[in-house]
């Protein structure tokens, strides 16, 4: 061995090689308990979300409240839970991700006891300020966590993680229901508030940051991996970060709208308790959309971010703006068939699920790693301000006297959306375009660039 290796090595000493694939393997193994860890978080914290439109009406009989004024709870709670983000996910790159998930944990299981003893708009609104921060601290530092841990799969990662937040509701929807008719919301918030809050605690327990430089990037060149780790005020400063921005606001909001909506959506139509037969199954039809509707928007997340680690992200996200758009329109056109429906709007919230594991990926792409979860918490502010098109939605439809006009916009926005990935790639400054040459070269087997590109990791 060369005297300046500064390495010793006896006779029975296993090869570097081998050193090399058992450190690979242990991260791998340590990369799949943090991927699960947080998939089990995500999902426990979805309701706030995804289950929060079949309290609306109840909430509505009970204290006589406009449907508009309710709405506001949900906005209140995706501004909190995306504006903090930043914050939070800082918090997580300096001190790691368990404490800021407990912390979380917390908070959620807070909200929904406040829910539960609300008798006024202000408590509600108050209720989902603090489950808006709870699940923020929850999902931006789970979502940066999963992309920090996988490097070749990054979209894969983060498509799995967001995955729970988007299937999480639809393994508790059904138990939501049942409660709802048996105890009442109050009962039903109170429960699993314990129930939902305990889980994300012991998960929390189990969270880590990888060591620095455990992650391989990938020479793929459909799929950009910066060499640089962009700070929070460089990538502030990046006008592709901008652009991203736009893109996420104009798809979120047809997503967001018909997440809160789906129930008074469903109304409008009349065919809200009419039965459905699909696949075997009959439930009522908003019952059929919401259960179907999560398991679509879970299975779109890692389906997608699989696909952008192959075809590239903004390829991706091109089709599936423009297939969320058609489908938009869809709801509005068929929406008062029953079946075509739940059809509908399962394919809104299967096209609407991308953006939630490409993004990551993306930002993670163009900024670096090392940032990530910081980085991508900023693009994430960009769905608080979607969100404030929920109770727009209800302004406009309630003065258009139906759902047209609204989700007319909302398929626009994603055609917007679609636009902008076709300029994303001829805008990216000249050092990546000096990388994604060199991938090419990676991807044909030139050995000393994929050298280069590990030991960069």
């Amino acid at each position: 061995m060369p005297a300046n290796s500064g390495i010793e090595q006896s006779g029975d000493a296993p090869p570097l090689e081998t050193v090399a694939l058992t450190s690979s393997s242990t991260v791998s193994r340590k990369a799949v308990v943090q991927l699960l860890a947080g998939l089990v978080c995500m999902a426990m914290v979805a309701n706030l979300q995804y289950g929060w439109t079949i309290f609306v009406g109840p909430i509505h009989d009970q204290f006589h409240w406009t449907r508009a004024a309710i709405q506001v709870t949900f906005t209140l709670f995706v501004v909190f839970e995306t504006w903090l983000v930043p914050f939070e996910a800082y918090f997580a790159d300096r001190v790691g991700p368990g404490p800021v998930v407990m912390i979380g944990a917390i908070l959620i299981a807070a909200a929904w006891i406040i829910f539960s003893k609300a008798t006024t708009l202000s408590a509600l609104y108050a209720g989902g300020i603090v489950g808006g921060i709870g699940t923020g601290c929850v999902y931006g530092t789970c979502i940066g966590n999963a992309v920090k841990w996988f490097g070749k799969r990054r979209g894969f990662a983060a498509g799995v993680t967001a995955a729970g937040f988007g299937a999480g509701a639809a393994i508790t929807i059904l138990p939501l229901t049942h409660s709802l008719a048996q105890s009442g919301f109050q009962a039903t918030f109170f429960k699993f508030a314990l129930i939902q809050g305990s889980i994300v605690l012991i998960a929390a327990l189990l969270l880590r940051r990888p060591a620095s430089g455990a992650t391989p990037r990938a020479p793929n060149p459909r799929v950009l991996q910066t060499k640089t780790d962009a700070t929070p005020i460089q990538t502030l400063g990046s006008p592709l970060f901008y652009l991203m921005y736009l893109a996420f606001v104009c798809a979120a909001t047809g997503g967001l709208m018909a997440t809160a909506q789906l129930a008074p959506i469903a109304d409008s139509f009349a065919i809200a308790k009419i039965p459905v037969r699909l696949f075997a199954i009959v439930l009522p039809a908003l019952t059929f959309a919401l259960s179907l509707n999560n398991v679509m928007n879970g299975l779109s997340r890692p389906l997608f971010g699989w696909i952008s680690d192959w075809l590239g992200r903004e390829r991706t996200m091109l089709a599936t703006f423009c297939l969320e758009g058609i489908a938009i329109l869809g709801l509005s056109q068929f929406g008062s068939n029953p079946v075509a429906f739940v059809l509908f709007a399962g394919l809104v919230y299967f096209f609407w699920g991308d953006i939630y594991s490409i993004f990551p990926a993306l930002v993670s792409d163009h900024f670096g790693r090392r940032y990530a979860s910081t980085n991508y918490a900023l693009i994430y502010t960009a769905k608080g301000v979607a969100a404030v098109g929920v109770p727009l939605s209800s302004l406009l439809a309630a003065w258009t006297g139906g759902w047209s006009a609204a989700l007319i916009a909302a398929a626009i926005g994603n055609f917007v959306a679609a636009f902008i990935m076709v300029l994303l790639p001829r805008l990216r400054p000249d050092d990546l375009r000096r990388r994604e040459e060199r991938g090419r070269d990676a991807a044909v087997g030139l050995e000393p660039v994929i050298r280069s590109e590990t030991s960069s990791a």
